[in-house]
C-alpha cells in the first residue's frame, strides 16, 4: 500500500517559519503516516484504518468483508479471552523434501515469519455467548491456508477430543485447498476429518461451519461442507475450482455471482449467511437448539450425506 499511501493519503501541512520578520510555509511536507487509510477492495471508498477495525473489518458503506486473520477472528467469537489453544508447537517436517522455484522449507519459514503460526490453522477451546465449544480458525496468510498434514491432525485432534468430552465444534474456514508440497499426506487428511465428521454425527454432537473468503479446493471437498449448520459470511467464494478455471475448462461464461455466498445459499448448499458482527449470537443459538439432538429429526435442517 505505499503508493496509495503517497498518492491518496491526506498530508498535514507544515508550519510557518519566520524569515526577515514575514513568515513564509515551510518547504518540508509531513505525510500521514502508512497503515492509517485502507481502500475498499470492493467500492473504492478509502476509510480510516481505526474505523475499519471498529467495524471488525467490514466496510461501513458497502458491507464488504475484508478477510481477517486467524487470532483476529478467535478473538471477535471468543468471550472474555477465554480461548485456550492446543496442539500450538506442532509444525510439519517436509516429508517430501519438497522444491520448486524454491525448497518447501523456506516457504513455510517465510509463513511463520508473516504469522508467527507453525502452519495455518488454529485450534482450542473456547466460550461464545456463555457455550463452551471447541473452535478452529484457518490462518489464511499461512500459505493461502493450505491444508496439509499439521492442518489435518490439529483438526482430527480437536474432532477426537470434541467426542471424549461431548462438546461441539466450530470451524471457521479460510483456504485455498490441499497443499501441493506434501503431496498425497495433504489428501490424506480429507478422509481423516472426513471420517471424524461422521463419528460427530453419530454421537450426536453439533459440528457448525462457517465458511469465509475464500473456501476452496480440498478444504471445501472434505469438511467444511459437512456442517450440520453451514454458515457463510457475505460474499465468500467457495467451490472446489476457481470460476477462471471453470471458465476456461467448459468454455462458457458462468451465471453471475457464481461460487459467490448468495449464489449457494439460493442454491441450496449453505444454510444461512450471517454478517460478522452477529455471528457469536447466531452460533450460540444454533448450538443451544442442536444440543439436545432433536434436530436430527426436524426437516427444516438438511442433512448432508458423508
Amino acid at each position: 500500500m505505499n503508493w496509495f499511501d503517497s498518492i491518496k493519503a491526506p498530508k498535514i501541512k507544515a508550519s510557518k517559519v519566520k524569515e526577515g520578520g514575514n513568515e513564509k510555509p515551510s518547504e518540508k511536507v509531513l505525510k500521514v503516516p502508512e497503515g492509517l487509510w485502507v481502500k475498499c477492495s470492493s467500492c473504492g471508498e478509502i476509510l480510516q484504518s481505526k474505523i475499519l477495525k471498529d467495524h471488525l473489518h467490514v466496510c461501513p458503506e458497502c458491507n464488504y468483508h475484508f478477510r481477517i486473520g486467524a487470532w483476529e477472528r478467535i478473538l471477535q467469537l471468543s468471550q472474555d479471552d477465554s480461548f485456550e489453544e492446543f496442539d500450538k508447537n506442532l509444525k510439519t517436517s517436509d516429508p517430501l523434501q519438497f522444491v520448486d522455484t524454491k525448497p518447501y522449507s523456506k516457504r513455510l519459514e517465510v509463513s511463520f515469519q508473516a504469522t508467527q503460526q507453525f502452519d495455518a490453522i488454529v485450534t482450542g477451546q473456547t466460550s461464545i455467548q456463555g457455550v463452551r465449544l471447541l473452535l478452529a480458525s484457518f490462518e489464511f496468510r499461512f500459505m493461502g491456508g493450505s491444508m496439509g498434514i499439521i492442518v489435518g491432525e490439529k483438526l482430527s485432534r480437536l474432532f477426537e477430543k470434541a467426542l471424549s468430552e461431548k462438546l461441539p465444534v466450530v470451524v471457521v474456514s479460510a483456504s485455498g485447498g490441499a497443499r501441493m508440497q506434501e503431496g498425497i499426506f495433504s489428501l490424506m487428511q480429507m478422509a481423516k476429518t472426513v471420517a471424524l465428521v461422521r463419528e460427530m454425527k453419530q454421537c450426536q454432537l453439533p459440528y457448525i461451519s462457517v465458511l469465509t473468503d475464500p473456501t476452496t479446493g480440498g478444504v471445501a471437498a472434505s469438511f467444511a461442507m459437512l456442517g450440520d449448520i453451514i454458515l457463510s459470511e457475505p460474499g465468500a467464494l467457495v467451490g472446489f475450482a476457481g470460476p477462471r478455471v471453470i471458465e476456461q475448462t467448459m468454455r462458457q461464461a458462468l451465471p453471475p455471482g457464481f461460487q459467490r455466498a448468495e449464489f449457494l445459499l439460493k442454491h441450496g448448499f449453505i444454510d444461512l449467511i450471517v454478517q460478522r458482527s452477529e455471528l457469536p449470537q447466531m452460533i450460540a443459538k444454533l448450538i443451544d437448539l442442536l444440543k439436545d439432538g432433536s434436530w436430527q429429526k426436524s426437516s427444516r435442517v438438511k442433512q448432508h450425506p458423508i
